[in-house]
């Protein structure tokens, strides 16, 4: 039986199988590209994966153990783990396609109707080299994150690991998206119909090696074909007069020669002086050779534990033909007896490649010359190592930039990088993706920020674990990392003690984001409307602060007045300024309209209120529409602080029915008592999973609210699931052994009781009985007596609770600001529970 070396989109298969299949490949890749592949599926199956390398005692790490090659550290799966991890790859995401969700088609301009994403290039044909177990698979994760389908070459020297890697990765996905996009198939390069039919039908080879391995596999590349180059390259360090004398830098130039033996790309091959005197580049050689020689050999750091016999050849033969050189004045050498390091000082200024294993050439190069002498060679530089002054830094860092390096770093750095560094002048995602564009109707799709919002539901990895609560998120074990801990908000409180919030910006940026689309879809149009923003601000309250960002980022006008007790103030500027749209609280606008009604009539210029935190009774909505002329009133967003934006209203949205912000969030609805679905259409706890949060995990977070789902499409075309809110459990009072809900009271008032304002639930015990007094706002002009016939007539509970004398009911008329209200965000309380 032929051994399965080979992984097929979720099977190992052997030689003969393999080959079958590569002849069918364009077919199974049109096949997999049909399916759709979520970003937030890469990205979750890449965090567990990385969890699982990071862990040696976890069963995965021990099966992948066993395909590292002979005497390879088992270290480096968990190097390969960190750079797998979900911060990793959001911020090389965000750095190379300005996303963590690219593949979506949003607007490029939230003013235009034009949209643009990052589409995959199609099929990615991966040539990996052999002996460096990490590149292969990473490499497969970059086509994967730009949703390419994958097929990978490895060497047939190699392990097994990239195989068993990817299929763990595969195993970690329940969609079986990722499955479809990847084979890993290993053969030797002298089987050149293999590499045939790999890169025939591909949209992008990406070839890892020397100048032959390249054209070997160049000689296959169809045209039109991105061929990307990952080729060996040179790299070399700069000193500056003051530097060359400096012991300190001296210590970080010989760390640079001797990690990793030389073997990187960025490792310095040459060490140039910012000189035309032969005498100090002799001198400053005699001096690194010194620092050089104390130190001791890396055990095993070069994978073979030396050069291998053409390598000592080529080594053998440089220092030879530079010591012949010195009879002529053009070079010194200065070498280990044992041949473990040499330093080769050459007066000609032309960049020579190294023969590696601690060997470095010193030459000088003025910087008037830099460009002029390393432009011939630029298609193979990479990093310049500098050390001088600031102002020499600054200075050099452009020249060698011009003349075509592609990296500068700190001498003694050379070698390190950063999480989403471009690599040899390129960003890999870029390379593996399209830029692509829609054009709409600017009438029909006014109110569609995502093209993908029509075209298909999104698809989340499925909500696990055990529900969780705002007094879970508040212990002390379970605050967000240092690290990631930006933004700090505190909720409005509501409903009890405000509670602490923290984000990173860049999950910050993505809910603004959001919330952004949502509001373009309620009716918000950035390039007429003219916005005051009218939410409450300071002590770290968030409302007014998060839609200052969303009106920023949809680049629409607006007054940042905020909800101030100056009424006659703020009317003014509405005036003065032209606003047609007000962003604000339910209970504050009200306010507003109503103690400068007078002015804001005879103005007329009012069009638009988006309102949160709260809702407007449906008479309130009569009132602002007979009133005040006002044409849309919409929910601008419903969410919380913890997690940020959760729906949005669309143009067929009414009352308390909200779209899913599907992109970001998974929602539950649950029984009140235990944790299993509700009945379809049936009222439940809202719980929602956040999926793109960094350093805090948000998964089954009952959030307080009761909702219901909306069966079907909306009229919209919007995938994204509906729900209504349907009240907070904490409006649902028990009281004289009934269950009331504060939302009947309100209903009530409004329907049958023409009630137009505020309205709040009060509770207390008196020596006989509980009582529930119902306070209206005086200001709608609404009989006491006749609302607690309303409230008797039409609540049946409550009028058993009367009748059987285990509650007094009591309705008064007060003025709208005696109403208690949240000190931070002005919410009004709809329970206030005096009970104790």
């Amino acid at each position: 039986m032929s051994m399965h070396h080979h992984y097929w989109q979720g099977s190992f298969v052997g030689d003969e199988e393999a080959g079958h299949r590569l002849a069918d490949l364009p077919a199974a890749v049109e096949a997999a590209l049909a399916t759709e592949l979520e970003t937030e599926t890469v990205l979750a199956a890449c965090d567990a994966l990385a969890t699982a390398l990071c862990d040696p005692a976890h069963p995965v790490h021990g099966r992948l153990a066993g395909h590292l090659p002979e005497g390879e550290d088992p270290t480096v799966l968990a190097e390969l783990g960190s750079l797998l991890g979900r911060r990793e790859l959001t911020r090389k995401l965000r750095r190379e396609l300005g996303d963590t969700a690219p593949g979506r088609l949003n607007r490029a301009d939230p003013r235009e109707t034009v949209y643009e994403a990052w589409a995959p290039v199609g099929l990615v044909a991966h040539v990996a080299p052999g002996n460096a177990a990490t590149v292969a698979p990473l490499s497969i994760v970059e086509g994967l994150l730009a949703g390419n389908v994958n097929i990978l070459k490895t060497s047939s020297a190699d392990t097994l690991l990239a195989q068993h890697l990817m299929a763990e990765l595969a195993a970690l996905d329940p969609t079986g998206a990722l499955a479809a996009r990847i084979v890993v198939l290993r053969f030797p390069s002298s089987r050149q119909e293999w590499l045939r039919m790999m890169c025939a039908p591909a949209d992008a080879v990406a070839v890892w090696g020397g100048e032959d391995a390249v054209a070997g596999v160049a000689a296959h590349v169809p045209s039109g074909c991105r061929l990307v180059e990952w080729g060996h390259r040179i790299s070399f360090a700069y000193l500056t007069s003051d530097a060359w004398s400096d012991a300190v830098t001296l210590g970080a130039l010989a760390d640079d020669v001797t990690l990793h033996e030389q073997q990187a790309c960025s490792s310095p091959q040459v060490v140039y002086l910012d000189t035309e005197d032969e005498g100090e580049v002799f001198a400053f050689a005699e001096r690194f050779a010194a620092v050089l020689a104390a130190r001791p050999p890396v055990s095993g750091a070069s994978p073979a534990g030396g050069p291998d016999p053409a390598e000592a050849a080529e080594l053998t033969t440089t220092e030879l033909v530079a010591r012949l050189e010195e009879h002529l004045g053009l070079t010194r050498v200065f070498a280990a007896p044992d041949g473990s390091w040499r330093v080769m000082a050459d007066t000609r200024s032309p960049l020579t490649a190294s023969p590696l294993h601690r060997s470095v050439w010193v030459k000088p190069l003025p910087r008037k010359r830099m460009v002029a002498t390393l432009r011939p060679m630029r298609r193979y530089l990479q990093t310049a190592g500098l050390a001088g002054s600031r102002t020499d830094i600054a200075e050099l860092s452009r020249t060698a930039l011009a003349a075509g390096v592609t990296r500068v770093t700190p001498v003694g750095a050379m070698l390190e990088s950063y999480a989403g560094e471009p690599h040899d002048g390129v960003y890999a995602l870029q390379r593996y993706s399209r830029r692509v564009a829609v054009r709409a109707d600017p009438v029909r799709f006014a109110t569609t920020a995502c093209l993908d919002d029509l075209a298909r539901p999104v698809v989340l990895p499925r909500p696990e674990g055990p529900l969780r609560g705002k007094e879970d998120l508040q212990e002390p074990g379970r605050q967000v990392a240092r690290a990631d801990a930006e933004l700090y908000f505190r909720s409005g409180g509501s409903t009890g003690a405000p509670a602490l919030s923290i984000f990173s910006y860049d999950d910050y940026d993505t809910q603004m984001h959001a919330a952004a689309r949502g509001l373009l879809a309620a009716g918000y149009d950035p390039v007429a409307d003219r916005t005051a923003n009218l939410f409450y601000c300071g002590a770290m309250y968030g409302s007014f602060i998060s839609f200052f960002s969303v009106l920023e980022r949809l680049g629409g006008v607006q007054l940042p007045l905020s909800a101030g007790p100056d009424h006659r103030a703020t009317a003014q500027a509405l005036i003065d300024h032209g606003a047609d749209t007000l962003f604000g609280m339910p209970s504050y606008l009200w306010q507003l309209l109503h103690a400068e009604a007078d002015a804001l009539r005879a103005y007329g210029g009012l069009r638009k209120v988006f309102y949160g935190g709260e809702h407007f009774t449906p008479e309130q909505r009569r009132t602002l529409r007979d009133a005040f002329g006002i044409e849309v009133i919409r929910s601008i967003t419903y969410g919380s602080t913890d997690l940020g934006p959760l729906g949005y209203q669309c143009t067929e949205s009414t009352g308390g029915v909200h779209h899913l912000h599907a992109d970001l969030h998974s929602m539950e609805i649950l029984d009140l008592a235990e944790d299993r679905p509700v009945a379809p259409g049936q009222t439940g706890r809202l719980v929602f999973t956040t999926h793109a949060r960094r350093g805090q995990h948000l998964g089954r977070y009952a959030i307080g609210d009761l909702g219901r789902e909306v069966p079907g499409r909306c009229p919209c075309g919007r995938h994204a699931p509906r729900f209504e809110l349907r009240g907070r459990t904490g409006d649902v009072m028990r009281v004289a052994t009934y269950f009331l809900n504060q939302r009947r009271f309100v209903d009530l008032a409004g329907e049958s009781g023409g009630h137009r304002g505020e309205l709040q639930v009060r509770l207390d015990v008196t020596d006989v009985r509980e009582r529930l007094t119902v306070r209206v706002e005086r200001a709608a002009a609404t009989d006491p007596e006749r609302l607690r016939e309303v409230f008797l007539a039409g609540y049946p509970e409550l009028r058993s609770a009367v009748a059987e004398r285990l509650l007094d009911l009591v309705v008064e008329a007060v003025d709208g600001a005696s109403l208690d209200r949240s000190p931070t965000s002005g919410k009004l309380l709809a329970v206030v529970d005096a009970r104790g």
